[in-house]
């Protein structure tokens, strides 16, 4: 019997040898991607202080309007414009992946040892970090100036921001897997941005909104994450689960969409 387990169990160590030599290299080369767009990302943060500057201008001019039309109208502007100003990281994200086209590195990306979905992840890390900091940014100015309530469990409003931020960007990463030019992903994000946080309500209250709308608003993950990011606030964990739920499948079903056309070469610079 001692004889016959230690064959065994020099066996699962090997394969847990093995295993962990994996994960470290796949670390490795996610790593390696996500620094490289860090940097290209630090070259360039003029969209990413726009998309935090230009929220915080617009809490404080429609602050007034929203207290005197809704109750809770300073959880409704701030939570509102946070919602709105993410989606914008759709262009971010899809941008970051169809300028590997546009150079024509993508094709070298892919012969590489990264597989399909460490490469969609070094892509998107950076930003997903970005998004995170720019979320929370917001909320404290919310808390601290337009008057929104301080979150009794600031870590399920942290844990919103990261499931919002995950469907975000797994939904600009489909995305420029579709697409054929930075002009297409301009006007199909700019224009599913503003349509997705105001048909979710981050504009004008869903209450306010017409009835059609209010019944189309399910569609739209802006609808999601705004219920989700409220319920946070308020500290409902019962209520924010839901959301996150939808969130989560939206992000995973994107993500892997994205993966398997950039595996399969449909993110060659060349017609899809």
């Amino acid at each position: 019997m001692l004889l016959d387990s230690a064959p065994r169990d020099s066996t699962r160590r090997a394969g847990a040898s093995a295993r962990t030599s994996r994960l470290l290299d796949s670390a490795y080369r996610i790593g390696a991607l996500a620094r490289h767009n860090t940097i290209l990302r630090l070259r360039d943060p003029g969209q990413m202080i726009s998309y935090v500057l230009m929220p915080m201008v617009l809490m404080l001019v429609l602050k007034p309007l929203y207290v005197r039309a809704v109750d809770g109208g300073a959880t409704q502007v701030a939570t509102g414009l946070m919602v709105m100003f993410s989606v914008f990281a759709i262009s971010l994200v899809g941008n970051s992946i169809l300028s590997e086209r546009t150079w024509r590195t993508w094709d070298r990306l892919r012969v590489s040892r990264a597989p399909a979905a460490e490469l969609v992840v070094g892509k998107t890390l950076p930003l997903f970090v970005v998004m995170v900091v720019q979320q929370t940014i917001l909320l404290v100015y919310g808390c601290l100036v337009i008057g929104l309530p301080v979150p009794p469990n600031p870590v399920y409003v942290l844990l919103a921001i990261m499931v919002w931020a995950f469907a975000l960007l797994a939904i600009g990463a489909a995305l420029a897997a579709v697409v054929r030019s930075h002009g297409e992903l301009s006007v199909i994000s700019d224009v599913g941005a503003l349509t997705l946080s105001s048909l979710g309500g981050a504009l004008v209250p869903l209450s306010l909104m017409p009835e059609w709308a209010q019944i189309a608003a399910h569609v739209s993950p802006g609808y999601w994450a705004l219920s989700m990011m409220q319920a946070a606030v308020r500290g409902d964990v019962a209520g924010a689960l839901p959301s996150a739920g939808v969130l989560l499948v939206v992000g995973l079903v994107a993500g892997a969409f994205a993966a398997r056309r950039l595996a399969r070469g449909w993110g060659r610079g060349g017609p899809m």
